[in-house]
């Protein structure tokens, strides 16, 4: 796992295949909480009536963190189906 200690407040997230999920909120434990006004909303219909509510993407999906942005080993839209609320 990544050392959580690297992923900085409004980092962006992004899948395995370069798509945005969300953008850092903070770290809790050990999952990524999302801001609410873009947690994973750019993956279209993927969010639903979920939009607008803090999600969380847990830390075992973070494949590396590298200039600011956090890297998913999970693309885009399989990292949304692990979110938590």
């Amino acid at each position: 796992m990544v050392d959580a200690s690297r992923i900085q407040e409004h980092a962006e997230v992004i899948g395995a295949d370069g798509v945005h999920v969300g953008t850092v909120d903070k770290v809790e434990g050990d999952r990524i909480k999302l801001t609410k006004k873009d947690s994973g909303a750019q993956i279209e219909g993927a969010m639903g009536s979920h939009e607008g509510h803090h999600h969380f993407i847990p830390l075992g999906l973070v494949a590396d963190v590298e200039d600011g942005v956090v890297r998913l080993s999970a693309n885009g839209d399989v990292a949304v189906a692990f979110e938590e609320e």
